[in-house]
């Protein structure tokens, strides 16, 4: 078709984001029962989301004729006294994969260049190659990023350093130190966004105090969501933190109402609910022993993960994954990151990661 060909060449060469099989999907192709399928592919909380979260989704269901409060003041209220931030520091997205976005369109465009590390988020290049920006790519170390090489990656024209941590889908971990030293040495003209979509289930003696280098790197922006460990991945809800500049760039590209009524009321909700919370963490703790004591068990190699699903080397990956399938367990193939022998496994519950490990193993007989 001839108009397509006046679409930007940019935007014509993106492959598009490939989410994980829904679980309606692989019933139809194989003929499932739906109850009967494993849903491990898109790091979603095996909980669900919390009582309170659910209870004031209802109450607020009889407003949906009207728009939600774009500014989301009452979101906004409850994350700034959460986290210790003013108001206008705070951006909220459609999940935080739009706030992303937002910072690629805010600072990126054609002529300059973004840096993110080899086996980092797929959204990275995507939102980078979206605006025209050239995408720049450092290799990783053990599978996570190499902060050294990252800095020698820029040059006059980079904007923005994309940084995971933990990462996706590795689930590796940089350390506070290390992270703090390199935004130190980053030059000011370059907007360093660090995505903490998995930070949650970090142990405390792990976790960055990310939030308190906001007021000494006005370059820094921090995007967290409410999909993760808070069980709203179906509500499309994160946000970022950001120098008030900055957060007022972002929010100028930012779409009008992308925060829907029922998601900013679940997410003030699901704050409140720390008892929940800890629960989830605990039961992600005890399944990712589970799941990688069963790879120990099978002598299968993996990635040490600091989040909520792990990366393990099955071998031909795309045999096991039919396998899996076949059995009705999803889970994610990454080859298009780069890793054609991994599989990345989302952490269930007991019984889930158990009819996941049985499975595995049917599967890498059958692939021999």
């Amino acid at each position: 078709m001839d108009l397509c060909n006046f679409s930007p060449s940019y935007v014509r060469a993106i492959a598009p984001y490939q989410p994980g099989k829904p679980i309606a999907e692989l019933a139809r192709e194989m003929d499932l029962a739906e109850e009967d399928i494993v849903k491990l592919a898109s790091n979603e909380n095996p909980l669900g989301a919390s009582p309170r979260a659910l209870a004031a989704m209802e109450n607020v269901l009889m407003e949906v004729a009207r728009y939600p409060d774009g500014n989301g003041f009452l979101l906004k209220t409850a994350l700034a006294e959460k986290y210790g931030v003013e108001l206008n520091q705070i951006v909220l997205g459609n999940g935080s994969n739009d706030v992303l976005e937002m910072a690629a369109r805010a600072f990126l465009a054609p002529g300059t260049s973004a840096i993110y590390s080899q086996y980092a988020f797929a959204v990275y290049p995507l939102a980078t190659q979206a605006v025209g920006a050239r995408g720049i790519e450092t290799p990783a170390r053990d599978y996570g990023h190499d902060l050294t090489a990252m800095l020698e990656a820029i040059n006059d024209d980079t904007r923005v350093i994309f940084i995971a941590n933990p990462n996706n889908p590795t689930g590796t971990l940089l350390g506070a130190k290390e992270l703090e030293h390199f935004l130190e040495q980053v030059p000011h003209t370059v907007l360093v966004v660090l995505d903490e979509a998995y930070t949650e289930y970090l142990p405390k003696d792990q976790s960055s105090d990310s939030i308190a280098w906001l007021k000494k790197f006005p370059n820094l922006v921090i995007t967290r969501t409410f999909s993760k460990a808070y069980g709203l991945a179906g509500l499309r809800l994160g946000f970022a933190l950001a120098h008030p500049q900055v957060a007022d760039l972002l929010n100028r590209v930012r779409q009008p109402f992308n925060a829907n009524s029922m998601a900013q009321a679940a997410a003030v909700a699901a704050m409140l609910d720390d008892a929940f919370l800890e629960e989830c963490i605990d039961i992600n703790d005890a399944g990712m022993k589970q799941v990688t004591d069963g790879f120990k068990r099978l002598g299968l190699e993996y990635i040490p993960s600091c989040a909520n699903f792990v990366a393990v080397k099955v071998g031909n990956a795309a045999a096991v994954n039919h396998s899996l399938l076949k059995q009705g367990v999803i889970v994610r193939p990454v080859a298009n990151y780069g890793m054609s022998e991994h599989l990345r496994v989302s952490i269930g519950l007991k019984a889930e990661n158990t009819k996941f490990l049985q499975a595995l193993e049917i599967a890498l007989g059958e692939s021999k």
